[in-house]
């Protein structure tokens, strides 16, 4: 019996590496596509990662436009062309199934930039040498 505490496991090999082949043809996708779209019309997009299901027949697609500028409208964009996306993304990779693609927007780019904010606030840089300093003491 397994212990209540213990945290389900993360994304197996598998699903790892069919995330990692679906970002970098969807990277060169993105790259080498027009796309008709005026939210997207020179737009840079980063693909910054790609998480697969269980099954392999969705994945979830993380991306930042380059300045972070209208994040919300672009994600819109890229999820009104999914289905171009994923004809384009079959004749590209050698899977059983190309899965279904979600588009959302990476927060994570956005919350570096706030604990970077935080981390420079004089209080918390007080805070932070203050116990730097009582960890070397307590080795000592």
């Amino acid at each position: 019996m397994k212990p209540a505490s213990r945290r389900p496991p993360g994304p197996s090999q598998r699903q790892l590496r069919a995330g990692e082949l679906i970002r970098h043809a969807l990277v060169e996708i993105l790259r080498t596509e027009d796309i008709n779209d005026e939210a997207l019309n020179g737009v840079s997009v980063t693909l910054t990662e790609v998480r697969m299901g269980k099954d392999l027949r969705h994945a979830r697609c993380f991306v930042e436009p380059l300045g972070g500028e209208d994040a919300p409208t672009v994600v819109k964009a890229l999820n009104r062309h999914g289905k171009f996306l994923r004809g384009r993304l079959g004749q590209s990779i050698d899977m059983k199934f190309t899965p279904e693609l979600t588009f959302v927007h990476d927060e994570s780019f956005n919350e570096a930039a706030r604990m970077e904010a935080l981390f420079a606030d004089p209080k918390v840089a007080r805070d932070l040498a203050k116990a730097r300093l009582d960890d070397d003491a307590d080795q000592d």
